[in-house]
């Protein structure tokens, strides 16, 4: 299970100054943080950008990639700002991501036909609702990878991500284990070993502390690893919920074992 840094958001109050002022400084302090953190790659989560779109991405890309050569995922909805992100990089990508809206099957999902690039597909309605369980997020994701076939995008690009829910959620606790049973059993269901992804922070939104956001995202880490997550979603400034990450990761993979391999 790859850790992957989402920590860089456009919603974070020194980033949002950074773009403002196009200073690259605090963006490229927190990406080197998060690779000395041991980060498989970054998520760019630019949000939407508004009308300066295409600069904004460029000025996001261009300072994370003067810092790092880690694989980045391009996160934004703005099919403007994703293929200014695509044309921008140098270092290895992933497309973060589309749906089944028409507008992102119209636009962003050719760009990972385009440039041969990863691409995540993110188990909701075309009008953007979160499937209830399993079988309904199993029929969204046929239907995501025939549109990914009909574009010309290779299934061994495709990424699927199968919405992890807030637990604040009325039914959430309840969709949190039709996810795992999703990661478990889709691999089978499509016929290929799929990837998967999931965003671990959307669990303990509105958690009404950190020490109790924290327990249930480390639970809940363990069990998406031994379902077979392949990516993890998380911040990776965390030490304690990167550690519980890495050890679930090791208990659900390894066969052989070592004290030293937890650290």
């Amino acid at each position: 299970m790859k850790l992957i840094a989402d920590n860089l958001r456009v919603t974070r109050p020194e980033i949002r100054r950074a773009l403002q002022r196009l200073d690259p400084e605090p963006v490229q302090d927190l990406v080197k943080a998060c690779k000395a953190r041991g980060a498989w790659a970054i998520d760019v989560n630019t949000g939407p950008l508004g009308k300066q779109a295409a600069p904004g991405m460029r000025f996001f890309m261009d300072a994370v990639q003067a810092v790092t050569d880690l694989p980045l995922l391009i996160d934004t909805a703005n099919p403007d700002a994703m293929a200014a992100g695509v044309k921008a990089a140098r270092n290895p990508i992933i497309i973060n991501g589309f749906s089944l809206e028409p507008r992102k099957l119209a636009q962003i999902l050719p760009l990972a036909r385009e440039h041969d690039a990863a691409i995540v597909g993110f188990l909701l309605y075309p009008d953007s609702r979160v499937p209830t369980d399993a079988a309904q997020r199993f029929e969204v994701a046929l239907e995501l990878m025939e549109a990914a076939e009909a574009a010309g995008v290779a299934k061994e690009r495709m990424i699927i991500d199968p919405v992890i829910p807030p637990l604040a959620w009325a039914d959430g606790i309840v969709q949190a284990r039709e996810v795992v049973k999703v990661i478990r059993t889709l691999p089978d269901l499509l016929g290929f070993p799929v990837r998967t992804i999931g965003g671990i922070s959307n669990l303990g939104t509105n958690a009404p502390d950190r020490a109790a956001r924290l327990v249930i995202e480390q639970s809940f880490v363990a069990m998406l690893a031994a379902a077979g997550l392949d990516y993890a979603l998380l911040d990776i400034l965390n030490p304690d919920l990167v550690r519980a990450a890495r050890v679930s990761g090791i208990l659900a993979k390894e066969n052989l074992f070592s004290w030293g391999m937890v650290s």
